[in-house]
């Protein structure tokens, strides 16, 4: 036998072992090849705060565009032109605006300041309840915006009907279809997902 052959005989040998030895440790652990590994407590703080990091990323994007369009509107000629009720709503949309933009930045810097005080089970757990006002406000912030430029465009009682329209489709899309989804996972017969154990 070759020193060519003797070396690939002992490699195929090391691979085999090693095979061996991972399919040990996934039978001890009671993961099959085509089962998901459960994690720890530890990984699901993790997985959960990433997904609320990517989650706050797209809903700071679209509150900063809206909030920076209606900071700019108190400087256009127009703005001198609106009367009270168009004002009273401007004013109420700005407020909602700022309010939405602290609740979806807020996540960030109870991170920050947490950061290292072995926490973070409380952090993602007062995250997720700040990223949901924030979207309440964030839905409410874009209605009044539609309402203020609505009012200006057509009668005011065709403005206020679209408004209440595409409000209602907000609370459908963001609100009722998550809750029914997830009355739906809990009466399905089997085990379920389940409740997170993090979850307040």
């Amino acid at each position: 036998m070759t020193m060519t052959e003797q070396s690939a005989e002992s490699k195929t040998v090391h691979r085999k072992k090693v095979h061996a030895a991972c399919d040990s440790c996934a039978g001890r652990a009671g993961a099959g090849p085509d089962e998901e590994r459960p994690e720890s407590a530890r990984e699901r703080v993790n997985r959960r705060w990433n997904e609320i990091l990517q989650e706050t990323r797209v809903a700071q994007t679209g509150v900063q565009i809206l909030f920076g369009f209606l900071l700019s509107v108190a400087f256009t000629p127009l703005f001198r032109d609106l009367g009270t009720f168009d004002r009273v709503v401007y004013v109420l949309t700005v407020v909602l605006g700022a309010s939405a933009t602290g609740s979806l930045i807020a996540p960030v810097s109870i991170h920050r300041f947490l950061s290292g005080q072995r926490m973070k089970a409380d952090v993602v757990a007062a995250a997720g309840r700040l990223m949901m006002c924030g979207m309440v406000l964030l839905a409410l912030t874009i209605g009044c915006t539609l309402l203020l430029i609505l009012h200006v465009v057509v009668p005011n009682l065709l403005a206020e009907a679209l408004v209440g329209g595409v409000m209602l489709w907000f609370a459908l899309c963001w609100y009722a279809l998550p809750l029914w989804l997830r009355r739906r996972a809990a009466r399905r017969p089997g085990p379920g997902p389940g409740p997170d154990p993090d979850e307040a």
